[in-house]
């Protein structure tokens, strides 16, 4: 791993919880290996871009990091639901990243969507850079995966191979086809390339108790928790 710089950004509010104020520790890395990132993110960092990063919050321990047990997975009903609505008419390309003006616009799109329903920060990507840097530009290869009614674009997802599992990085999709669930479906579909794979685990990231927006983690069953450097059997 080669890191360029660290630091520890300033206290601040947090975009998770509004009544906590959050700190993170970046490592800003130019090379980094798969299986070098797999250890890092089993002890609780994630990364976007070239960017690692990991809570240090002053008072708050709301931030866990969360992972599916692939080989034990049971969907829902309402998943099942969601699999059966979608399976025979969304596709997936699994592909290597690009930026494109179809992405870019259903990016904005999305978060435009995110904001005026959840109260996101109003903002997108300013310009084929920002994106590059966040989704492109990665320090190994990252998989992208497209899904597709007929031939128009509905959903990106991010997704990273590692040696532990697949982590799901991030997914925007249309939001004029929020019907179909397709953050939900995203996750299913990451969940069965896994155990197509033959890999133990998928990464979900951090589940945040009482944020609306990462509490659904919780919901594909049965899943651990990372707490005090060690992985647990949580429900949520």
């Amino acid at each position: 791993m080669q890191t360029l710089f660290t630091f520890v950004s300033p206290p601040d509010q947090c975009g998770y919880l509004p009544d906590q104020r959050w700190q993170l520790r970046y490592e800003v890395v130019g090379e980094l290996t798969p299986a070098e990132y797999a250890a890092r993110m089993r002890v609780g960092w994630r990364r976007f871009g070239k960017s690692l990063f990991k809570p240090e919050c002053p008072e708050c321990r709301q931030c866990r990091s969360i992972r599916v047990n692939v080989n034990r997975f049971r969907p829902s009903e309402s998943q099942r639901r969601v699999r059966r609505r979608n399976e025979s008419e969304v596709r997936v390309e699994v592909e290597t990243p690009t930026v494109t003006d179809e992405k870019l616009a259903l990016y904005d799109k999305y978060h435009q969507f995110q904001a005026a329903v959840k109260g996101w920060p109003e903002h997108g990507c300013e310009s084929a850079t920002d994106y590059l840097e966040s989704f492109v530009e990665n320090p190994f290869v990252t998989q992208e995966w497209n899904y597709f009614i007929g031939d128009r674009l509905v959903g990106v997802g991010y997704v990273d191979r590692l040696p532990v599992g697949l982590s799901a990085i991030y997914f925007y999709y249309d939001p004029d086809e929020r019907s179909r669930s397709l953050g939900t479906w995203n996750v299913l579909s990451v969940i069965a390339g896994a155990a197509a794979a033959e890999l133990p685990h998928v990464y979900l990231g951090y589940f945040v108790a009482g944020c609306r927006s990462l509490e659904y983690k919780a919901k594909y069953r049965p899943n651990e928790i990372l707490e005090v450097g060690k992985w647990r059997p949580f429900v949520g």
